[in-house]
């Protein structure tokens, strides 16, 4: 049976992001005074007395908005309200009860889930505040005091929260998750792929550039396997990014690279390749990621029989600095190709944690030194003593020489070539750490 599932609800700015990174003990979701910093529905996990539960922040609910992105946002409060088993209704104790308050609880009441009014803003240890009364208004039961700032008031919300879910009992899947986090610069179609994906609404669409703020995780299981999806803000110049909340987004995005597997790297058939690209592709790049270059739109592109090679030759040109990511043309629109992407990101990560014992490494190694003779200089010649494989993620080999400056960089290429033939390191950047003998 899946966890049981805790929604964060509220009207915009009371406090629930702060809740959520208080009650999952990490900082997910962006926080700040601004109203509306929260748009999609961000998930986390929470632990109480031995019991493990999914909690989701959400967006603000304005009930009567007709904005393109809060409506989105109401949409996507609605959608983790109806997948709830309990919902905790956030207000804040400096503002009292107001009118959007009346209508949340409302549409709250009409679900038919428990509802844990929580009180935020409580700071003051102690008795409650004469406003705090105020909250039995709502006709929702005995309000719970918290302070979502200092934690004061957690532990109770959590265990009225529990209490709603004896009856569950954990969640035992087999089988290991594959990260994988799909980055891109803005609008190319990054949340509308989660989204096809996951066969939901997963994440808010938009064609208003930085829709997308917090590094959104959204589970996947199919006959493909089992994958956590991680869709990211879209990442902008430098230069462009004077937003201290696209700040947040874009620290955000780098950390999901980091704590990835995989990355997907999408760009905009329509547009082409861009010097923006070839950064975003360098980040992964950088962290030693695997990846897959991922060309969507494609079904809005006028073809012909040769467009598609024409269009590959010139970006395994643009890409050159990472050869060995394969490509792929995709509509996140259609669902084109997308079986297709599930098989390269399973046989990119197999590649990216393949680990080669080192009497096959030195096999090749031989096999290899004695095709193409070592270089030498000024008579002396270079000597590979032997290699073996450091560590994974991504595959890393250690080369014991005579003389490091002789281990020339097209050699390095060349016997890394050779080891991508042999053991088909598809997808993954490959280290080599150069050590002369007699070196710890």
């Amino acid at each position: 049976m899946a966890k049981p599932v805790i929604a964060i609800v509220g009207r915009p700015n009371v406090g629930k992001s702060t809740l959520f990174n208080k009650l999952t003990g990490k900082r997910i979701s962006i926080v700040d005074d601004t109203p509306g910093v929260t748009r999609d529905r961000i998930f986390g996990e929470v632990e109480w007395g031995g019991k493990k539960a999914t909690v989701i922040d959400t967006g603000g609910i304005e009930p009567d908005s007709g904005d393109v992105i809060l409506s989105q946002m109401r949409r996507q409060a609605e959608l983790a309200i109806n997948s709830a088993d309990v919902i905790v209704f956030v207000t804040d104790l400096k503002s009292g009860v107001v009118a959007t308050d009346m209508d949340v609880a409302s549409m709250l009441q009409k679900s038919g889930r428990p509802i844990i009014l929580c009180v935020n803003k409580c700071d003051k240890i102690g008795e409650p505040e004469p406003e705090f009364y105020e909250f039995y208004n709502l006709g929702l039961g005995d309000p719970i005091q918290v302070s979502s700032l200092h934690g004061h008031g957690t532990g109770d919300l959590l265990e009225q929260a529990f209490s709603f879910l004896q009856d569950f009992e954990e969640d035992e899947s087999d089988g290991e998750i594959i990260n994988v986090a799909v980055i891109g610069k803005p609008n190319v179609g990054k949340s509308s792929l989660i989204n096809k994906i996951s066969g939901e609404e997963r994440c808010i669409v938009s064609n208003i550039a930085g829709t997308t703020r917090d590094s959104i995780d959204t589970l996947v299981e199919n006959e493909y396997g089992r994958f956590n999806f991680i869709d990211t803000a879209g990442l902008r110049r430098k230069s462009k990014v004077d937003d201290k909340i696209e700040q947040y987004s874009v620290i955000r995005a780098r950390m999901a690279v980091e704590r990835c597997d995989v990355c997907v790297i999408m760009i905009n058939a329509e547009d082409g390749f861009t010097e923006q690209d070839s950064k975003v592709a360098g980040l992964a790049c950088d962290a030693g990621k695997a990846c897959i270059i991922a060309v969507n739109k494609w079904d809005a592109v006028e073809k012909n029989d040769r467009t598609m090679n024409e269009y590959k030759n010139k970006l395994d040109s643009d890409f050159s600095f990472m050869s060995y990511a394969p490509m792929i043309f995709i509509s996140a629109k259609t669902g084109q190709r997308l079986a297709r992407l599930f098989e390269l990101i399973v046989r990119v990560a197999s590649s990216h944690a393949m680990r080669i014992r080192t009497g096959r490494l030195n096999e090749l190694l031989s096999q290899a030194t004695l095709r193409v003779q070592p270089p030498s200089d000024k008579g002396k010649r270079l000597k590979i003593y032997y290699m073996t494989q450091a560590s994974t993620k991504p595959p890393t080999f250690v080369f014991f020489v005579n003389d490091r400056e002789l281990f020339h960089f097209s050699y390095q290429r060349y016997l890394e070539n050779r080891i991508r033939e042999t053991f088909g390191l598809e997808g993954t950047p490959v280290r080599f750490v150069i050590r002369e003998r007699g070196e710890k």
